[in-house]
């Protein structure tokens, strides 16, 4: 099942759940506006060459809409519409001041040479300038694209509407990002993970773990369960996979992945089979990496106790009902790696006040967010006596329900 049929399933359930009127309920899946531009550029041979961009902006019942612009050859509508969808959920979750959107443009990334990423970025920038806007739609950088992309699409829209560091988030430090926001969806999954735990009376100290993906948010999140006194007994990545039962020495792999860009011949650990990865014995799972990679054919040999979905939409829903019948406890992607746009919202904060703020506020208030998340989570699950997911879908969507009803949405 797709990302879409996925999202949209989750939310008739929660919608059902609620009670929700019904033709409330079609008004919130309607996307708000969706932007189609052709971006035509010089390359540097000279040839012309042009790109399809989108932009998804689904609800802004809650706020200005937030969301990714990610540079991919297969930017589907469908899945962009999906992720815009599921950002105005997450955001409503964390309780941050925001609706959802998502964006992109369907290009190879590693195909294009420097000075034509900046000139399409510009291009794309020129053609939405007037439809994004700190108080409209902040982007920020996703699958294929970074902090510098987020640094010319600002110049580029400062040139029409004069310095605006508030339209997007994930810039470089140097002109207004903010402090922690590198580390934050990995440091939001091990918030989030200290709350599932604290909930059963345990710790993050002496449990084992098993992390699929070591980008930026598995190698985050490793690196702060290895400071906390957690054992991490098993990594993948796309290169590889490394095991040690008695847990690995996480900045030693760091260190090895650094130098070597790769997790293979790494001598603090054995080598396995990465398709094993999910199946390995431990306490908590947290994939990190692509979506949908439980489904029913590996999840009846899922030993993980605790799932932790750092990555976006990694368990497909009938991996979830076998998960569920097992016993095994599904911390959702919804909230789970909420971190990077809880982040997000204090960059824009800090920008718009022309304020900044240092690390260990940005921290303590990252963890002040997912902890209280995580409380009105449960006061869902109790109230509806449903599962983690549906408490985060039913909470999220009733917060933007309520929200379009108090703004009169019929009028």
């Amino acid at each position: 099942m797709n990302a879409l049929a996925a999202t949209s399933r989750n939310f008739r359930k929660a919608g059902r759940i609620l009670g929700l009127d019904s033709k409330l309920e079609k008004s919130l899946l309607i996307p708000f506006r969706e932007i189609k531009v052709e971006c035509t550029i010089p390359k540097d041979d000279g040839s012309l060459v042009s790109y399809v961009g989108f932009r998804v902006q689904h609800d802004n019942a809650r706020g200005p809409m937030k969301g990714g612009i990610r540079y991919h050859p297969e930017v589907d509508p469908d899945e962009v519409n999906a992720l815009a969808q599921l950002m105005t959920w997450k955001t409503a979750v964390a309780d941050i001041p925001y609706g959802g959107a998502k964006g992109g443009i369907g290009c190879n990334p590693k195909e294009l040479s420097n000075s034509e990423l900046e000139r399409l970025t510009r291009v794309f920038t020129q053609k939405i300038h007037d439809l994004i806007g700190i108080h409209t739609d902040i982007p920020a950088p996703d699958m294929g694209t970074n902090a510098q992309t987020m640094a010319w699409i600002l110049d580029e829209y400062s040139k029409f509407h004069g310095h605006s560091p508030a339209v997007v988030t994930g810039k470089p430090i140097d002109l207004g990002g903010s402090l922690g926001r590198e580390a934050a969806t990995g440091r939001g999954v091990v918030f989030a993970t200290e709350a599932l735990l604290a909930e059963s009376g345990k710790s993050i100290r002496g449990m084992t773990f098993v992390i699929q993906g070591f980008g930026n948010v598995g190698s985050w999140a490793a690196r702060l369960i290895h400071e906390r006194g957690g054992k991490v007994i098993a990594v993948s990545d796309i290169t590889g996979a490394v095991k040690n039962a008695n847990g690995i020495d996480i900045p030693e792999l760091l260190r090895h992945k650094e130098s070597t860009g790769s997790l293979t011949n790494f001598n603090g650990g054995d080598a396995m089979d990465a398709n094993e990865i999910l199946v390995h014995e431990c306490d908590v799972l947290i994939p990190c990496a692509l979506g949908g990679v439980l489904n029913r054919e590996n999840a009846a040999d899922v030993k993980a106790k605790f799932i932790i979905e750092a990555a976006n939409h990694p368990t497909d829903p009938e991996a979830d009902e076998i998960l569920s019948k097992r016993g095994v406890i599904i911390l959702p992607d919804i909230y789970a790696n909420a971190g990077g746009v809880t982040v997000s919202y204090f960059e824009w904060v800090q920008n718009i006040q022309g304020f900044m703020w240092d690390e260990d506020k940005v921290n303590n208030e990252l963890r002040r967010y997912m902890i209280r998340a995580f409380h009105n989570i449960k006061e869902m699950c109790q109230s509806h006596s449903c599962n983690l997911r549906m408490g985060a879908f039913t909470l999220g969507v009733n917060r933007v329900a309520r929200a379009t009803l108090l703004r009169g949405w019929e009028a």
